[in-house]
């Protein structure tokens, strides 16, 4: 199968290198720079090229401030019964979008992040895949997530950003909080450093990604969650609540069982 990957970032490379193997794949970013070390691939920086490649389905992995522009600059030179789709954490706008472009769709969403993932073991991390779209496009990425060992899940449009509200923007605003108030510490403990490391990989995100996630219209109704908590625990600290406490404490094993 010949396939275009628009981007060549952390997960342009990272499926650059999962289907190279086994399909003929072209990459095309507009700074040559960035696709120095892309190989066992066509490396493309012009659009006549992507044009003479003739894809058959292009997978757009531009950062997501990027995604929609790359996907009208591309447009007009791809064949007709080309399958178009993307990897993105946002999907704000992708619906209607696809809806007009006259291309057969998938959408998709790897659940899961250079920063933080083992990708050579990828058996406890998710994806979700899109139910609006071309079947056949669906089950392309269905087989290769499987062959990745992934836990697919299906959802809409709407349900995947609701999904997105509650299990990325949580910890999110969480890593937020905990980085506005930090201060260096000479020997921090073990619990403090993983923060910190959680905190450092969040943080050395696109910012523009960060704001997308925040600014999903379902994320204000979960951070007044977090909100409402700390007022809770707050309140029980202040006091020196030690039976609130406890009993607080049950509540919150319960939620991580």
């Amino acid at each position: 199968m010949k396939i275009l990957i628009l981007g060549a970032g952390k997960m342009g490379s990272f499926f650059t290198d999962v289907l190279s193997f086994e399909h003929e794949v072209a990459v095309y970013d507009v700074n040559p720079q960035r696709l120095r070390f892309m190989y066992n691939c066509y490396r493309f920086t012009k659009l006549e090229e992507i044009s003479e490649f003739k894809p058959e389905l292009v997978i757009n992995a531009a950062t997501v401030k990027y995604t929609l522009d790359a996907f009208h600059q591309v447009l007009p030179v791809l064949p007709k019964d080309c399958i178009i789709s993307d990897i993105a954490s946002v999907k704000t706008g992708l619906k209607e979008f696809y809806e007009n472009c006259g291309f057969r769709y998938v959408s998709t969403h790897p659940m899961f992040g250079p920063t933080f993932a083992n990708l050579d073991k990828l058996s406890t991390e998710n994806a979700i895949i899109i139910k609006e779209g071309d079947h056949l496009g669906k089950i392309f990425f269905k087989d290769l997530y499987q062959h990745l060992k992934l836990n697919i899940f299906e959802y809409t449009f709407e349900g995947h950003d609701e999904t997105v509200a509650y299990s990325l923007s949580i910890p999110f605003v969480s890593t937020f909080v905990f980085a506005a108030v930090m201060k260096h510490q000479d020997a921090p403990g073990t619990t403090f450093k993983r923060h910190m490391a959680i905190a450092q990989g969040v943080l050395s995100e696109d910012d523009f990604l960060l704001q997308e996630i925040l600014f999903n219209p379902r994320t204000p109704a979960q951070v007044e969650g977090i909100r409402t908590e700390l007022n809770e625990l707050l309140d029980i600290i202040s006091r020196k609540d030690a039976e609130g406490m406890h009993a607080y404490l049950g509540k919150i094993r319960k939620n991580i069982k």
